[in-house]
């Protein structure tokens, strides 16, 4: 009985991870994500519209 139990529960977290995967916007992986906002100078991420705090303004 805990055998099926579990593998019930397995088998939904599969079919809820391959929708999840369907929901996501194609071509936007964590590397698009990470790239975008940060500073061309140092590499620390920008928040706002502000210069970055290294002081060289590499965008």
């Amino acid at each position: 009985m805990l055998i099926k139990i579990v593998t019930l529960f397995l088998v939904g977290m599969i079919l809820l991870a391959m929708f999840g995967k369907l929901r996501l916007p194609k071509g936007r992986g964590a590397k698009g994500l990470l790239g975008r906002g940060r500073c061309a100078a140092c590499g620390r991420p920008r928040i706002g519209k502000g210069p970055c705090p290294c002081g060289k303004d590499g965008l």
